[in-house]
């Protein structure tokens, strides 16, 4: 069976820019504290009437207009609009991706919402290259989005300083004919596909990364509910170990599956959580943590958009030429993990 191909990749950040001074006038912390601990420099925040489907809408447009460039898609062949995300417009329901698919006027598709945390961009991934490739769905519009910053206890330091707002989009579809690439369609002239993925969960951790109050576990109760509980609650320790073992893991059986080894990998595009995981990560491999593409500094961490903007960042910044082969690797909520192999 012929691999699907990834038609364009386009991304929406937030105009605001918060340093990790304005975070300072917000909450007892430093610049130099969150640097050193994190890795991060500065994040983006949306505005107060903005919501994760405007980026996610941004950045569909985007790559639904590369698409019909570089592959001849138009917009009645989308079957289906897969939104990975955490922060979605409403609690529950409707998906945030009706509200793109309606906004971006794709009569014949589908869409839902793919919720596996930080780890959602990778498993939207294999979830759109498997309807492709079974035949489900001619083309697939899969958008990572989120706005952290609403969900962000702006009273604890240990978190809030962690989380940007931003989005990422991929149009997948079946090969072409081949055509002549041109470097700047946004996907540095390549027609990537994805060659393997590996996907797991450890439920176990669930509690350590959540939101506590506002599901059907814990319901929105008027008096009773402190607001604390309905915004993102990390145990920074638990996460950060499983986060290093993941990566580690993740890479290990990735490499395995599909019959590589180490040298023959370009790069590795982690989830952007903290620099310090990564750095762990690339010292338990014994590989060199240049490997790694990172970009927290500038965006800390967007959860299911951090994959998609990284990406786009290699490209502008030449670092992604067809034929080479990389890694993608996420971790997050729930608790999920897994990664891509994808040949550009």
């Amino acid at each position: 069976m012929e691999k699907a191909c990834i038609y364009s990749l386009a991304t929406a950040l937030p105009d605001r820019i918060v340093t990790n001074d304005d975070m300072a006038k917000i909450v007892d912390t430093s610049d130099e504290w969150i640097f050193s601990h994190t890795g991060i420099r500065e994040r983006r925040h949306v505005e107060e009437d903005q919501a994760a489907s405007d980026l996610g809408i941004e950045a569909g447009r985007e790559a639904l207009l590369q698409a019909r460039r570089n592959g001849g898609i138009e917009a009645d062949a989308i079957d289906l609009v897969i939104c990975a995300t955490s922060t979605s417009d409403y609690p529950n329901f409707p998906a945030t991706a009706c509200i793109i698919q309606d906004a971006l006027d794709l009569p014949n598709a589908g869409a839902f919402d793919l919720l596996a945390g930080c780890t959602g961009f990778v498993y939207g991934l294999e979830t759109a290259r498997a309807y492709v490739e079974a035949g489900l769905a001619r083309n697939v519009l899969l958008v990572g989005t989120e706005v952290l910053s609403k969900l962000s206890n702006m009273k604890d330091r240990n978190t809030c300083v962690l989380f940007g707002d931003g989005a990422g989009a991929v149009v997948l579809g079946p090969p072409s004919p081949p055509a002549e690439r041109d470097p700047n369609d946004g996907l540095a002239g390549g027609r990537p596909q994805i060659l393997s993925s590996w996907l797991r969960s450890r439920g176990s951790g669930a509690e350590a990364l959540l939101r506590r109050a506002g599901g059907t576990r814990n319901p929105y109760v008027e008096g009773k509910t402190d607001a604390a509980d309905l915004t993102l609650e990390m145990n920074g320790r638990d996460v950060y170990m499983f986060a290093v073992d993941a990566i580690v893991q993740t890479i290990k059986q990735l490499l395995e599956q599909s019959g590589l080894a180490i040298g023959g990998i370009s790069r590795i595009v982690p989830h952007q959580a903290n620099v310090r995981i990564i750095e762990a990560a690339a010292k338990r491999l014994r590989v060199p943590a240049e490997l790694f593409f990172t970009n927290i500094d500038r965006y800390a961490n967007t959860s299911a958009a951090s994959i998609p903007l990284a990406l786009h960042d290699m490209i502008t910044q030449g670092l992604i030429t067809p034929g080479e082969t990389i890694l993608t690797v996420g971790f997050g909520a729930g608790l999920t993990y897994g990664g891509n192999v994808i040949r550009w």
